[in-house]
């Protein structure tokens, strides 16, 4: 068993369940905070007047923020591949750490220094703590004949 399948398999083991909790409120705030993204869409388009030549950059990284936060706090929320979307949104986060100060305002969803050092921290618990034992993830594990069942049924 190398490190990594060590850890995940201490992360699944010792999970206590108001963890799950912090983890389905950190999946919802991310859904709002990609949403607000969405709304603030006004700074971007400033960013990408502001320097032409990154147009291309800004709006894949302006797709993958929106992403990654959405569709990737919300499969957080379910406990659902909990570990690789935590993990793709880290670097959203340590960009937000960095950027949010920007005079564009790009990063102004996130209110305070704070905050985005409490969700980056949060996401790197659930990177390695995994999605618990009340999860999507937890119930494919205990259940695979009904997962299985479901899938040829159709």
């Amino acid at each position: 068993m190398n490190m990594l399948q060590r850890v995940e398999h201490w992360g699944d083991t010792h999970s206590p369940n108001w963890l799950s909790a912090v983890r389905i409120l950190l999946g919802l705030f991310l859904v709002a905070v990609g949403v607000l993204f969405v709304m603030n869409r006004d700074a971007l388009i400033a960013t990408i007047n502001q320097k032409p030549a990154l147009a291309a950059i800004s709006v894949m990284l302006a797709h993958y923020i929106v992403f990654a936060h959405i569709v990737g706090g919300l499969f957080i929320a379910m406990g659902l591949l909990t570990r690789f979307c935590a993990a793709a949104n880290v670097p959203v986060l340590l960009g937000a750490v960095f950027l949010v100060g920007s005079p564009s305002g790009l990063f102004n969803v996130y209110p305070s220094m704070a905050l985005t050092v409490l969700v980056l921290l949060l996401l790197i618990l659930f990177v390695i703590e995994g999605s618990g034992r009340i999860s999507v993830d937890a119930y494919m594990r205990n259940h695979p004949e009904k997962v299985r069942s479901r899938k040829y049924a159709e």
